[in-house]
């Protein structure tokens, strides 16, 4: 009766023992895929994989991440459908991308005007609910947002100087369909839309006066000042939310501890974002005074003003779905916390 009891312990102690080495083994073993809505170029997406390798190193070599540039899977508005599949386990990206499902999409990835800082934003999401309300939007989907990031603002380059809400009267700008070109309108300037590999062209033969196109580095080694020598720095009207999702299932899997270290290293690698990016746009400032390009900014009421107009096409949006109304409205509010608006 010992003997059998004592087998039978043994038995079960060496099942526990398998068990936990399987359990360990299979941890050990999670390897993702994580597409990125940027080309594999870009300083982005450099960076991105610097913080890929610090998972792996904070989990041990538990968690490796293989990056993947757009659309090495799938399209960029295909992600979220892939992520929660399982066919990517996650993606770094804007979700502006997915606003035909829902366009509070449209909403959280940028909201157009209503920051002219990452950290505002970030502040909104982290702190003010915006990352819960985020994740109830998504996780129907079978994807969870781990952390929010943002991208620095995106410059404005002109043929003339603007500095107040009156400089954007009767200025014709290149700038993409949709939120963005109707509060340009409403300010008062001429939308005119074209593709990106269009912009230097048309500035050249005036088709346009200013551009609405990224971030300043990008506008400079494009050669936009040679015929536009004015730009709004650091911009303020446009900067894309960057989400950073996981497939919800294996979210749901991770221990309390391998949630956190996520968070944290994303906190991380959005802050490296930004002064990498920050950098890279001052050096480009820098070279650029001494081309004779000259710079200007709103001032913060001026910036107060340019909300308040955008404020007329935010509520368009709030009217399209009952999360987009949600985003919208509290959004506003938190603006208004922060006298922002």
């Amino acid at each position: 009766m010992q003997a059998s009891t004592l087998l039978k312990s043994g038995v079960i102690g060496a099942m526990t023992t398998l068990a936990l080495s399987i359990s360990s083994w299979a941890h050990a073993q999670q390897e993702w895929k994580f597409q990125i809505n940027v080309n594999a170029g870009d300083d982005q997406y450099k960076i991105a994989q610097q913080w890929a390798e610090d998972v792996a190193q904070r989990s041990n070599g538990e968690i490796t991440i293989e990056l993947l540039p757009s659309s090495a899977i799938v399209g960029n508005n295909e992600t979220l459908d892939a992520v929660g599949a399982g066919i990517l386990q996650g993606h770094i990206t804007d979700p502006s991308y997915f606003a035909g499902k829902n366009p509070a999409f449209a909403v959280y990835g940028n909201m157009v005007g209503a920051w002219s800082d990452p950290y505002q934003f970030l502040g909104y999401m982290r702190n003010a609910g915006g990352e819960d309300r985020y994740n109830a939007l998504v996780e129907p989907y079978n994807v969870h947002l781990i952390r929010a990031g943002a991208m620095i603002p995106e410059a404005l380059v002109s043929k003339r100087k603007i500095e107040t809400m009156e400089d954007f009267k009767g200025l014709k700008i290149r700038a993409p369909e949709g939120m963005v070109s109707n509060i340009f309108q409403l300010a008062g300037a001429a939308p005119v839309n074209l593709p990106t590999s269009e912009v230097y062209t048309a500035l050249e033969k005036g088709v346009i006066d200013a551009a609405d196109y990224t971030v300043f580095a990008t506008n400079y080694t494009q050669g936009y000042h040679r015929f536009a020598p004015y730009a709004i720095y650091p911009g303020f009207h446009s900067m894309p939310m960057m989400a950073v999702s996981l497939n919800k299932d294996i979210w749901d899997e991770l221990s309390p501890d391998d949630q956190q270290m996520l968070r944290d290293s994303i906190d991380d690698f959005v802050d490296h974002l930004y002064q990498q990016l920050t950098e890279a746009d001052q050096e480009q400032v820098e070279i650029a005074k001494q081309d004779g390009v000259k710079f200007s900014t709103l001032s913060p009421d001026e910036l107060k003003k340019f909300r308040a107009t955008a404020q007329s096409e935010w509520e368009n949006w709030r009217d399209k779905s009952p999360q987009a109304k949600e985003a919208v409205d509290s959004m506003i509010q938190y603006l208004k916390d922060q006298d922002l608006l």
